[in-house]
């Protein structure tokens, strides 16, 4: 198969709070080094993708600095996502290898067809499904979430927010021989499935006395927080022990937390760390990069099989649904998938 002639997509525009739109728009036929990849199917993402329909991203931020797909800024309008799947339907020149037919995963926005560096792709292991590949940067989130918490034996374990990577970063956590894991989620659905998926107990946030019971008088080792408010990070501290670990997971956009540091925070050396799959801590870098943390993903999908986080599925027609619908949230959304 070689170089193929531009054709007509559809893509995803954020226009502005509240909006989205489908627009149909010529894509060229791929340069040197790239080839042109048809979608079967992209994740949305229920944290970034909805601050940006939210309109509560900051405007002067690159969407992404690492990944060359996504180094615009979030300002109006402008195309989002990083999880595609789909089928190179096309090879440009100076193309190593045999690309050709071959499906695969691209950080790349919401798009029936686009055109990637052969370098940026990810080919897809036979027999995982699409519905499960979807969710490759999720689990690269979690699986970086946990390297950064660096889980010990025995240690008490809580993760707040019980969303797709919330609920991938519990069951990875119940893979490890930990005193307990505990979970927090307003939604009564995602606690079932938390636990489902290993979680020991799984509370409202409003239940905050009887998860101090099930963690035991010196509380916390480990905090994760992934729900997207910045009020849980007073919760986080609540919960966790004497020079225990919180780690941020969630980005908050525009959106301010206001934490009182001044009495258990700054007494008991209690850590805040920042976490971004966008790097690997400094610690680890002698012996992890992506390609090891890729692996990793892929063998955890097999394991864990993430489809079965799919609540709902939308053509790309219907891309103004998907997000209203996630938008307004419930106990039945979780994962949604748009199909090409």
């Amino acid at each position: 198969m070689g170089a193929t002639l531009g054709m007509m997509r559809k893509s995803i525009y954020f226009m502005g709070p509240g909006a989205v739109a489908v627009v149909e728009e010529d894509l060229a036929a791929p340069g040197a080094g790239e080839v042109q990849v048809a979608s079967r199917a992209s994740l949305v993402s229920a944290g970034t993708e909805l601050l940006l329909f939210r309109g509560e991203t900051p405007k002067e931020m690159a969407a992404d600095d690492t990944l060359p797909a996504l180094q615009v800024p979030l300002a109006y309008p402008v195309k989002y996502g990083y999880a595609a799947v789909g089928d190179v339907v096309g090879v440009g020149e100076k193309v190593e290898g045999d690309w050709a037919g071959k499906r695969v995963f691209a950080f790349n926005p919401h798009e029936s067809a686009f055109n990637a560096g052969a370098g940026d792709l990810l080919l897809v292991p036979e027999g995982c499904k699409d519905a499960d590949a979807v969710f490759l940067a999720n689990m690269e989130t979690a699986i970086n979430l946990i390297l950064d918490a660096a889980p010990r034996l025995g240690e008490r374990v809580v993760v707040i927010g019980q969303g797709v990577v919330g609920l991938l970063s519990t069951a990875l956590l119940a893979r490890h021989p930990l005193g307990a894991l505990v979970t927090f989620d307003p939604q009564a659905g995602r606690r079932a499935r938390s636990v489902q998926l290993g979680a020991g107990q799984s509370f409202d946030p409003e239940a905050v006395s009887a998860a101090r019971g099930a963690l035991g008088a010196a509380g916390a080792d480990v905090v994760i927080e992934l729900s997207g408010h910045p009020e849980a990070l007073e919760l986080a501290l609540e919960l966790v022990g004497r020079e225990g670990r919180i780690v941020v997971g969630s980005w908050y956009g525009t959106r301010q937390a206001s934490l009182d540091l001044g009495g258990r925070f700054h007494r008991q050396r209690i850590q805040l760390i920042s976490s971004h799959v966008g790097a690997i801590q400094p610690g680890l870098r002698g012996r992890w990069d992506r390609t090891r943390r890729f692996d990793l993903a892929w063998e955890m999908l097999a394991a864990i099989q993430p489809s079965q986080l799919i609540s709902h599925h939308f053509g790309i027609e219907q891309a103004g649904e998907a997000y209203g619908l996630l938008d307004v949230g419930g106990d039945e959304v979780l994962g949604v998938v748009l199909n090409y």
